[in-house]
């Protein structure tokens, strides 16, 4: 039975068939080949023929697959199956493969299949002679004490060759020999190391360094050889003296030198080299004072300053420097050093007396000051001059030697220059000069001399009106040139009447800071500015003041409101203007005239129409308020316009008043009245007029036909008495004023309205401006610095004012007082000792002047004596100086005098003489020779002369004695000389003891102990401690493990005992594996120690010390054998893929495990993880095969991860493991699955089309092309249309898409399937439901079922007057075909005639009252409702509910009747009554006139002389009147104006006749 595997590959779709492994029973035949070759042999060279050796046929060969397989990762050899022959595949290096090892051998196997057939070859590569002899370095450096003595062994490194047999190394020539000869030594395991023997002694003073040649030569053919070339240096042996390079040295340095200044540099050599002639330098034997000035490099001999260099101290200084070696060897040299000298001391300056403020007022001459100038240097350099800066009022004037007077120049003036810097400058006459300068300040103290003064003399600013009382107006600020008191300023406000009212009840000020506040609110309308005076007064003594005028102006605010002159509203009568129905575009109806009686911008008036009946009928000037039409008026246009026309002035906040205009759109008179007759009386007025019409037509008719008859009558009378008949034709026309006439002719309004308007002098569009606009910005004056006092800072010193001459009288005394005397006591009586009495000191204010910080005595001037102040160190004031004094000065003053006083101060033995340290540590070679001196450091004492060092003691002196050394400038230094020889290893230190001893009394002295060590000679080589060294250790020892300890003494100290180790000849292996501590000698691990290669190893360790001493010792170590070779696994054959449907028993892998390691340790056991359904069965020795056990299933693991396991036998157990990946290959055996059977989704209704509704998704438990799943929508019908109409499927991702929008309305939900199908083959499928739910949206309003809202018809809701609270009205019914919650419904009222009556229920809708129903409430109540949804956004309807609140119908039809009807018929009735009594009283009056006329005539027809004076009175139309024909309006408005502005206090009114198109007639001046 065959096992098969398929692997499928998803984008290419081929399939390849390829044989995992033979399930045919193993065979267990198999054989072995061995092999020899020479290494280096070309690739592709013959190494045997396998086939044949085998007793194989190359048909074999190649059905069986053979391959080799090494275990390695490197193959050597590779097999031609063709032919069946092994060929070299790459180099062969046998020292790279086997090492020293021999013979060299590697195997591999070759493996055939079907069956599987196993077969071993080994290689033997021979060795050829292809390496030469090669050392480890190409130099070989050793340092060899000149003293070491013949046959001393010195071990070198071996040669290595990597060659084996006869062509490894076989001997060794070392050239020349005149030292050294060349010794071999063997070892145990068969290696050699090689040593160089000393045969002459080195002297290093003839030949510092040797140079051999050591030959390593094997002995292949041809031969080869190797070389390294031995540098030998010969070390030092420290037996020389260092000696100076000369005994004096002379320096010159300037006394100025810094610290850091070389002097010069002394140098001394030594015979000696390396450690031992390393020389050091070093000042032993210096004074105190010379040693605190100089100091010497310890290496390179550099003798630099370190202090301060004073040639007025000492002029010759003289150093001793010691050069020593590091082997206690010593010389010694003088330096003698000379100072030059330098002008190096900058004169001082001391002020003797100063005053740190001087008067203003005082009068040239004045002395500030008094300065004492000093140099410490001599002849022209201590020659000084003094100055002071000339930008000053002050000059300085020589007084005393030494002592100057600064004095003023010229007058002062501390307003100008409050103070005075003054620097004084002192200069020497040097080479270079040297100065030096004082700097000291001078304060003018002030006088009151200056008032204060304002910023400005006249003061505006700007209030606004209504402020509250105490607002912050402004702050004055008035300053004063003065300081402290002087320049405090106070503030106060002059008393005056302002219109009658004191100033201080407008305003105060602030006396301390000068703020000006308002004390009460103004009111531009009653003050518009007023003015004060403010005095500002300082505190000084007289006080000064100055006066500053203030005016303030007040800011007008927009506080009063438009008010509306015309048309004017009354409670009773409405007025309305008339426009003809014939009236074009732009046609003048009225014009709004309002005043606003604040003034400038708060004054500009601007008009806006607010609501009108028609907006597009008509506008209103922005500016002048003229209503004018906006388009052609026809017919349609209703009759009565109301217009509300608001007015806004232009303040901040603006303030606005409202008017309204009616305007009746018609032709006739009549026709007007028709519409705007007041309607509010009843039927019962209306008839009682048409009664009275009637009354009155049938009065006028009866008398007009009166008249008539008695007409008639008269006529036929007349005309019967006369034949003569006249006839006047003269027309007379009746004259009906104007409505709105004025028969004076100065306006058209009925009245003459006067109006005062006070303008600003701010505004912007007024035409006449009287004053210059002021700045409305607040001024802020800080007022904080006038009145903080300014603190004057008295400086320490005397500030009375000297302004007599100084004297030139002067004295001196002299003192001796002991040191360290008690504060307070005696040293002299000054007084007496200078002539002087006690009041003189007294009234002379008479003190000490030192020139140093401290002063040691005090003045008694109650006493006139001196005493001590504080203590007094002679060491500390001189130091070694002898005689020691310091000096001071005693001044007095009016007049001044000046006394040099000297104290001596006489030195005590109250030091005992002190070493520098405690103790002094030498170190002296042992070799060192008797007579040699060593330099000790000396002894100081701060005391002089007897008090001073005396002598020197040393104890014991049993090797060493003791000489003083004097010295030219006195100085003495102490040497100690070896007098016998010192020997290390009898006694290693000696200790002695040095005393000083001083002469006073009583004796004082000082010790210093002297501490020295004998360093050692290096004269003995190292030596170990045993000569072989026995160690074990485990082959499984990691580096770093310690094999073992060697350890070497050397009787030596030091650097010459200290002993190092190292392995100079060890074969390469043991090398590389062993290493030692260069100090400690611990041996250890450095490499992987394998028992198998080698069980012994042999080191010779070699101790040598720093003079080339060595020993050597041997360790013999012993491997102990572990467990440390890990299992090894290699994959022969292996299947990473397996199909599902494979059978159990088909094999995926063969395997093969080796442990190097031998026995129990080599025994292994192979396993695999029992999680997988695999199992391993053994086959060859080490071969095994891994096979399935049970069916496969992908979908439920895809893949296996199978670790294999082998473990050895050893102690302990050592195993490793391999993991491997099974891929399991699919079969199409699962058909796609959807997530759920049925899906349902919602969607909002109005959705956009190709709104993705939601993405279907359907797993395949496949893998590739058998889990790649397509989406495929069935077509079905819902509600007639195919389901590929609404909805639509991505084939590739299951995007369910909506094709179009969908309404709630019309479907609200729909059923689909879709089907999800692979790409095996053959294809599964699956089907699943999709239900799509629309959601509603709010796209419909409300609609309102109840009340019905008519066009026509007025429909109202009763309520009886005896209603409770809670009476239901009515109920609002509406609906909303949205659903959920977008269809729930809120009521909510709207507006209301009265809404303390009614409420609406918010869900419900219902209208009921919430409080008693009284019989004041009107009749007529409008409610307006809204309802609106609870959709998102909402939406809404309004509904407007009548309600009628009364107990009877009768009642409520006469509030609620529509008199449309009704009020045409009575308009035509009156109409027709009025037309017809205007018809007959005209004909009457007619006929009253022909009468009159005929009596007129007939009596002037009586006269002589006719003349007819018949007035003809012009006729303009009442609406479009105007007498002086240049405006546009019916009417003029005139207005007068007062204009106050303030010139001298006069007053002007203008009076404007004003024409409604704005023109101007004229102004008259009153």
């Amino acid at each position: 039975m065959m096992g098969w595997m398929w692997i499928t590959v998803p984008r290419g779709r081929w399939q390849a068939l390829f044989v995992i492994l033979c399930l045919f029973t193993l065979s267990s035949v198999t054989g072995q080949a061995r092999y020899s070759i020479p290494e280096e042999q070309a690739e592709g060279s013959f190494v045997g023929n396998i086939a044949r050796d085998l007793g194989l046929d190359e048909a074999r060969l190649i059905s069986g697959k053979a391959r080799i397989i090494t275990k390695g990762s490197r193959q050597y050899v590779d097999l031609n199956r063709d032919k069946g022959t092994l060929l070299v595949k790459e180099r062969i290096d046998r020292e790279e493969l086997c090492g020293q090892t021999t013979p060299c051998s590697f195997s591999f196997e070759i493996i055939l299949e079907n069956p599987i057939q196993l077969y071993r070859v080994t290689v033997e590569v021979i060795d050829i002679n292809d390496n030469s002899p090669s050392f480890p370095k190409n130099e070989i450096n050793l340092k060899i004490v000149e003293s070491v003595v013949s046959g001393t062994r010195f071990s070198l490194e071996s040669a290595d060759d990597p060659d084996v047999g006869i062509n490894n190394i076989q001997k060794y020539t070392l050239k020349p020999s005149d030292h050294f000869k060349l010794e071999i030594q063997s070892q145990p395991d068969g290696g050699r190391f090689i040593e160089i023997v000393l045969q002459n002694p080195l002297d290093r003073e003839k030949e510092e360094t040797h140079t051999l040649v050591l030959v390593a030569s094997d002995g292949g053919e041809p031969p080869r050889s190797g070389t390294v070339r031995i540098h030998i240096t010969v070390l030092d042996a420290n037996d020389n003296a260092p000696v100076c390079s000369q005994p004096v040295y002379k320096a010159d340095v300037r006394e100025n030198s810094p610290e850091g200044t070389v002097v010069t540099t002394v140098s001394a050599n030594d015979a000696d080299k390396g450690h031992y002639g390393e020389v050091t330098y070093s000042i032993a034997h210096v004074a105190r004072e010379a040693k605190q000035l100089f100091e010497v490099n310890v290496k390179t001999g550099e003798i630099k300053v370190t202090g301060k260099l004073d040639f007025e101290r000492s002029k010759t200084y003289q150093l001793n420097v010691q050069a020593s070696d590091h082997g206690g060897h010593t010389d010694t040299c003088k330096v003698i050093i000379q100072i030059l000298d330098e002008n190096d001391n900058i004169p001082t300056i001391q002020l003797m007396s100063f005053s740190n403020s001087i008067s203003e007022d005082s009068l040239p001459g004045t002395t500030i000051a008094v300065v004492n100038v000093d140099d410490e240097d001599s002849d022209g350099n201590g020659v000084v001059k003094c100055s002071i800066n000339s930008d000053v009022p002050f000059k300085i004037e020589s007084s005393l030697t030494g002592y100057y007077t600064i004095v003023t120049e010229d007058f002062l003036d501390r307003e100008s220059i409050p103070e005075y810097n003054i620097t004084i400058t002192v200069s020497d006459q040097g080479s270079p000069p040297l100065s030096s300068s004082k700097k000291i300040n001078v304060k003018v103290s002030d006088v009151n001399d200056s008032p204060p003064k304002f910023d400005q003399s006249e003061y505006r600013k700007t209030v606004p009106e209504n402020n509250s009382p105490g607002f912050s107006v402004f702050t004055l600020s008035a300053s004063d040139a003065d300081w402290g008191q002087n320049a405090r300023v106070s503030y106060f406000l002059e008393e005056k009447e302002i219109n009658g009212v004191a100033v201080s009840s407008l305003v105060s000020v602030n006396s301390e800071n000068g703020v000006v506040q308002a004390v009460r609110s103004y009111d531009y309308e009653q003050i518009k500015w007023f003015e004060f005076n403010v005095t500002a007064r300082d505190a000084g003594s007289p006080p000064l003041s100055s006066v500053a005028t203030v005016k303030i102006m007040i800011q007008d605010q927009n506080d009063n409101p438009p008010q509306v002159l015309y048309p004017v509203q009354t409670g009773g009568s409405l007025v309305a203007e008339m426009v003809p129905r014939s009236a074009d575009v732009g046609y003048l109806v009225t014009k709004v005239v309002a005043v606003d009686v604040d003034s400038g911008q708060n004054a500009w008036l601007s008009y806006k129409l607010q609501k009108a009946t028609d907006r597009a009928l008509f506008e209103v000037g922005l500016q002048n308020g003229e209503i004018r039409t906006i388009r052609q008026v026809t017919d349609k246009d209703a009759v009565k316009q109301r217009l509300t026309v608001i007015v806004e002035d232009n303040g901040q906040p603006s303030r606005s008043a409202t008017v309204i205009v009616n305007v009746a759109v018609a032709d006739s008179f009549p026709e007007v009245l028709s519409e705007f007759t007041d309607f509010t009386h009843d039927k019962e007025y209306n008839d009682n007029l048409t009664f009275y019409l009637v009354l009155a037509l049938a009065v006028v008719s009866f008398l007009f036909i009166t008249c008539l008859v008695v007409i008639i009558s008269v006529k036929i009378y007349r005309w019967r008495q006369s034949r003569i008949l006249y006839h006047s034709n003269l027309p007379v026309i009746p004259y009906y004023p104007p409505r709105y006439s004025d028969t004076l002719g100065t306006g058209t309004l009925q009245h003459v309205y006067n109006y005062e308007v006070c303008r600003t002098t701010d505004s912007r569009k007024s035409d006449m401006k009287y004053m210059q606009p002021m700045s409305q910005s607040l001024v802020s004056v800080d007022g904080d610095a006038a009145d903080t006092p300014q603190v004057e800072k008295q400086l320490s010193g005397n500030c009375s004012q000297m302004s007599t001459l100084l004297s030139s009288v002067t004295g001196q005394a002299r003192y001796s007082i002991p040191e360290e005397q008690a504060e307070g006591s005696l040293v002299g009586n000054i007084a007496r000792d200078l002539g002087l009495d006690v009041a003189r000191l007294i009234s002379g204010k008479a003190r000490i002047i030192t020139k140093g910080s401290r002063q040691y005595v005090d003045l008694i001037r109650d006493k006139g004596t001196l005493v001590i102040k504080e203590r007094i160190d002679r060491e500390e004031l001189c130091g070694q100086t002898t005689p020691c004094s310091f000096s001071f000065e005693v001044i007095l003053e009016n007049p001044i005098q000046l006394y040099r006083v000297t104290a001596e101060v006489i030195d005590i033995n109250d030091n005992s003489p002190s070493f520098p340290k405690d103790e002094i540590n030498l170190k002296i070679v042992e070799n060192a020779a008797a007579g040699t001196h060593f330099s000790l450091v000396s002894a100081d004492d701060p005391d002089v002369g007897i008090n001073d060092i005396q002598k020197y003691t040393l104890k014991p002196s049993d090797n060493f004695k003791l000489e003083v050394q004097s010295q030219p400038d006195g100085g003495r230094f102490i040497e100690m000389v070896l007098q016998n020889p010192l020997d290390r290893e009898k006694e290693e230190t000696h200790t002695l003891i040095l005393i000083a001893s001083d002469g006073g009394e009583p004796h004082r002295s000082g010790t210093v102990r002297i501490h020295i060590t004998v360093l050692d000679a290096n004269d003995n080589a190292p030596v170990c401690s045993q000569p072989v060294y026995k160690a074990d250790v485990r082959e499984n020892s990691p580096e770093g493990t310690v094999v073992t300890t060697v350890s070497a003494n050397d009787a030596d100290k030091g650097v010459n005992g200290e002993v190092t180790y190292s392995i100079p000849h060890v074969a390469k292996e043991a090398k590389q594996l062993f290493e030692v501590n260069v100090k400690t000698g611990e041996i250890k691990v450095t490499g992987k120690l394998d028992f198998e290669k080698s069980k012994t190893y042999q080191l010779n360790v070699q101790a040598s010390d720093h003079g080339g001493f060595t020993d050597t010792c041997k360790v013999i170590i012993q491997i102990l054998d572990e467990n440390d070779n890990v299992p090894t696994i290699q994959l022969m054959s292996f299947s990473n893929s397996i199909s599902e449907d494979s059978s159990p028993g088909t094999t995926i892998a063969v395997v093969n495990v080796d442990d190097e390691d031998s026995e129990g340790n080599g025994v292994v056991k192979c396993s695999i993880n029992s999680d997988v359904p695999f199992k391993i069965e053994s086959s060859l020795t080490g071969y095994y095969t891994i096979v399935t056990e049970d069916f496969l299933d992908r979908e439920n693991i895809p893949e296996y991860n199978i670790t294999i396991t082998v473990s050895d036998q050893g102690s302990p157990p050592l195993s490793s493991s391999k993991n491997i990946n099974v891929k399991v290959s699919d079969v199409n055996d699962n058909p796609p699955k959807f997530d759920q059977s049925e899906y349902r989704k919602t969607v909002p209704e109005n959705n956009s089309p190709g709104f993705s509704v939601f993405t279907l998704s359907a797993s395949d438990a496949d893998w590739g092309q058998n889990a790649r799943v397509s989406y495929f929508l069935e077509e079905k019908e819902i509600n007639g249309v195919a389901v590929s109409s609404l909805v639509s499927v991505n084939s590739e991702n299951g995007v369910v898409h909506a094709v179009r929008s969908f309404d709630y309305e019309q479907i609200k939900w729909f059923e689909f399937n879709v089907t999800a199908r692979d790409a095996g083959s053959p294809p599964l499928s699956s089907v699943a439901t999709v239900k799509v739910i629309i959601q509603d949206q709010n796209d419909n309003p409300p609609q309102v079922l109840y009340p019905v809202q008519t066009g026509g018809s007025l429909v109202a809701e009763m309520v009886p007057r005896s209603a409770d609270v809670g009476y239901l009205v009515t109920k609002v019914v509406a609906v909303d075909v949205d659903s959920g919650q977008n269809a729930w419904l809120s009521y909510k009222l709207q507006k209301a005639t009265d809404r303390a009556l009614f409420e609406v229920g918010l869900q419900n809708g219902e209208i009921r009252t919430i409080r008693q129903v009284t019989d004041k409430d009107a009749v007529k109540q409008r409610l307006t409702v809204i309802v609106e949804d609870n959709g998102q956004p909402s939406r809404s309807a309004t509904v407007i509910v009548n309600v009628a609140v009364a107990d009877s119908f009768p009642e409520v039809l006469s509030e609620f009747t529509d008199f449309t009807h009704d009020k045409e018929y009575n308009d035509n009735l009156t109409f027709y009554l009025v037309l017809a009594l205007a018809v007959v009283s005209f004909l009457f009056i007619t006929c009253l006139v022909v009468i009159i006329s005929v009596k007129i005539y007939r009596w002037r027809q009586s006269r002589i002389l006719y003349h007819s004076n018949l007035p003809v009175i012009p006729y303009y139309p009442p609406r479009y009147s105007d007498t002086l024909g240049t405006g546009t309006l019916q009417h003029v408005y005139n207005y007068e104006y007062l204009e106050k502005v303030n010139v001298h206090g006069c007053q002007y009114r203008f009076s404007v006749a004003v024409h409604g198109a704005g023109k101007v007639d004229g102004f008259n001046l009153k």
